[in-house]
């Protein structure tokens, strides 16, 4: 099942893995060593949820919402025995600076238009149940364009992504669920995803039976005929929520920000910083 290109979603091909390079590139996870934390998955979650403070792991588990409770509860409220939500945020931002310079080199050139453009798709999101994008649109900019730049892609990123729980929660998918039905349209390997989201074979057999029993997988495991028209309706609904930048870019300032991205996006697959494929389930654009 291939989503409809929409603008907004052809948008965030464009500028995902300018973020994306965080979870790829070795020096956030370097960094996040640096201040103490083991292993990857404590400076993820550390990471990802810095600006909102040492908040309790389910309600991390609640926003990041496709991993497994045990995965988080691994991770924290250990994290913060070790650092403080203000160092990773500072930690992790000069990290992924620097993995994009060193990545893009010259590709980068000027950032200034498409910070410019990012800064203005930023202003027409609405953060209404979107605590993820809300924390991190409340971070100030930074001075150097290209830190700023990785951060209007974030909350741009979180932006979607918070809609898209709300759209997987309106459909009456857990985020286990979502995954499994993620996985079924082939654009996710399956063994990536329990793997990289924690869940046990018990957990994905339990997720397994309740999907079938719903009507929306098949004995096999594939996406039954409702299974497939909800998949697209998740999609669709997640592009709906997704329409605020578009709006207030216009098609032709997305046009224009997808042409000035692009070439550092193909860049980033190209030179395998981001995987094919890829736990996000992002294509090359």
């Amino acid at each position: 099942m291939v989503p409809t290109p929409t603008l907004a979603r052809r948008f965030w091909h464009a500028i995902e893995p300018l973020h994306a390079i965080v979870y790829f590139a070795p020096e956030p996870a370097e960094a996040a060593t640096a201040l103490g934390l083991r292993g990857f998955w404590m400076g993820y979650f550390a990471g990802r949820t810095a600006p909102l403070g040492e908040i309790p792991a389910p309600a991390v588990t609640a926003m990041t919402f496709g991993f497994s409770p045990t995965r988080v509860d691994r991770a924290l409220p250990a994290a913060w025995s070790y650092t403080t939500p203000a160092r990773m945020m500072t930690s992790r931002v000069d990290a992924v600076t620097a993995a994009l310079k060193s990545r893009l080199h010259p590709l980068l050139g000027d950032p200034s238009e498409l910070l410019e453009l990012l800064t203005v798709a930023v202003s027409g999101c609405r953060f209404d149940a979107r605590p993820l994008a809300a924390a991190w649109s409340a971070v100030p900019p930074p001075e150097d364009p290209v830190s700023a730049l990785w951060l209007a892609t974030t909350v741009l990123r979180e932006h979607r992504g918070d809609g898209h729980v709300l759209a997987a929660v309106s459909l009456g998918l857990r985020g286990i669920d979502a995954n499994m039905t993620h996985a079924a349209t082939g654009a996710v390997d399956q063994a990536t995803l329990r793997r990289t989201r924690g869940w046990t074979d018990k957990d994905w057999e339990q997720s397994l039976r309740r999907l079938q029993a719903r009507g929306l997988l098949d004995r096999d495991g594939r996406l039954t005929k409702s299974g497939g028209a909800q998949r697209r309706e998740l999609e669709e609904i997640t592009d709906r929520l997704a329409s605020g930048p578009v709006e207030v870019l216009g098609e032709t300032g997305i046009e224009r920000a997808i042409e000035l991205a692009a070439p550092m996006a193909h860049h980033l697959f190209d030179t395998a910083v981001i995987p094919l494929p890829n736990p996000i389930g992002l294509p090359r654009l």
